[in-house]
């Protein structure tokens, strides 16, 4: 067994090779207009077992142990290393989400909030009938769903996989897009909360089925909603007093700041227990911060620290528990290009249909499409709890697993082509929603590192 100190130097090790391949990654994918989250996410699958545990498995054995036999008996247990990179991911992307809801606008999403509904409503209904549909037919073979699996159980999954918009994801693009405090960028991110939270509701519904449990999915239901009730209550009646308290003559307060920190751990183990996973408490704390001099100083204390180191540790773990080479088999790779189709046409096509129904241009109701595939590795945790729960094969978590990268690398090249033919033709001085509005009293965290990258 591993000692602490033991476990720590791998853990620095880990960290440095992470960061390195990350920032290598970003270098060479920026010239393909890739924002540095896609190299984030690419370096997971390069120091997984398919990659990097294929050409150098020693190398990979020595990098990520991930099974470790108990003393004096034949039993293998995972690593405490694997753990201790998990809890790391897990917490860089908790501290970043609530550093996303610390810079949503609720003012944009006030002045849009018809347009948010109707996408988001498409964004979720039409992926969810169309993937089901798919899921339906998937389910019929043996090679994609456990032999336990009903046909509705396929179904509900199939379509929850189609319509997730990974948030953590689609915040970073936004940020390094310089999107933070535009209609587009508001509206984006709001849809994907939206859809985000109908996904992992469906996925509780059939765990629950599967477990034969279903307070699975009412503790996911009913737990998210008391969560957020709480959250808009406590912001009502103490929202205003926290702010004057929290800023002092130097700036904000250690004692403000060490509260904060206190209430986001204890938001994010809750949501984390109903079901609806740390992310979510995170951000809907974020957003339920007052806004001012506080805000803007927390958010500026951890963004760094947070997104350059601590974030690609979530990456790559989730990273690590994949397997490409059986995508080399024709039934899967045939599979794999159905999945694409009905993955990328039915959630960006509903999204930009909805939206120019509500009167936005095709432009922007295209690109606002193309965002939302951005499906990263918010896709990748709900695949991973349906193949730990028993429902998937590895399989089928191969082919939605890469659907998501094939499609998370597309969005910011089509949003961005979508943009210049669409500025080639409107020509200067016109109008978009990815044009920025009057900023707040307070500049954004992080705007000044966007506007640099």
């Amino acid at each position: 067994m591993p000692t602490n100190n033991e476990l720590a130097m791998l853990f620095f090790v880990q960290l440095a090779a992470v960061l390195a391949v990350c920032r290598l990654l970003g270098l060479l994918l920026r010239r393909l207009g890739q924002p540095q989250v896609v190299a984030d996410m690419a370096a997971g699958f390069l120091l997984g077992p398919t990659l990097l545990g294929h050409v150098f498995p020693a190398l990979f054995d020595d990098l990520f142990p991930r099974l470790l036999t108990v003393p004096g008996t034949a039993t293998d247990i995972q690593h405490p290393a694997l753990t201790t990179l998990f809890v790391a991911g897990q917490l860089g992307l908790v501290l970043y989400m609530f550093v996303v809801g610390l810079k949503f606008d609720h003012s944009i999403l006030a002045g849009h909030l018809r347009q948010s509904a109707v996408a988001s409503a498409a964004g979720v209904l039409a992926p969810i009938v169309v993937g089901g549909l798919l899921g339906w037919y998937l389910a019929d073979g043996d090679l994609w769903f456990a032999d336990d699996v009903a046909a509705w159980q396929a179904a509900v999954f199939v379509g929850a996989a189609c319509a997730i918009t990974a948030f953590p994801m689609l915040a970073r693009i936004i940020h390094d897009r310089g999107l933070t405090r535009t209609k587009i960028g508001t509206v984006a991110l709001a849809c994907a909360a939206v859809d985000d939270a109908a996904a992992w509701i469906l996925l509780a519904i059939v765990v629950a089925a599967a477990q034969g449990d279903p307070m699975v999915a009412l503790l996911a239901l009913g737990g998210s909603a008391l969560y957020v009730a709480v959250l808009l209550g406590v912001k009502r009646v103490a929202g205003a007093r926290f702010a004057r308290w929290s800023t002092g003559e130097g700036g904000a307060r250690p004692e403000a700041l060490g509260a904060v920190v206190v209430v986001l751990l204890v938001c994010a183990t809750f949501t984390e227990w109903v079901g609806v996973y740390s992310v979510f408490g995170a951000f809907v704390l974020g957003t339920c911060m007052p806004r001012g001099a506080f805000a803007d100083e927390i958010g500026r204390r951890l963004e760094p620290v947070t997104s350059y180191v601590l974030l690609p540790l979530f990456f790559v773990y989730a990273g690590l528990g994949t397997r490409l080479d059986v995508v080399f088999d024709p039934t899967v790779l045939a599979t794999l290009l159905l999945v694409l189709v009905v993955a990328f046409a039915v959630k960006g096509g509903a999204c930009t249909l909805a939206w120019r129904a509500t009167g936005s241009s095709w432009r922007d109701a295209a690109s606002l499409g193309s965002l939302m595939n951005a499906r990263g590795l918010m896709e990748l945790i709900l695949l991973s709890i349906g193949r730990d729960a028993g429902l998937i094969t590895v399989e089928l978590y191969t082919v939605l697993a890469l659907m998501t990268v094939l499609t998370t690398f597309a969005a910011t090249p089509l949003y961005e082509w979508i943009e210049r033919r669409g500025a080639a033709k409107a020509g200067p001085g016109t109008g978009t929603a990815t044009a920025p509005l009057p900023p707040p009293a307070a500049e954004p965290v992080g705007a000044g590192q966007s506007a640099r990258r």
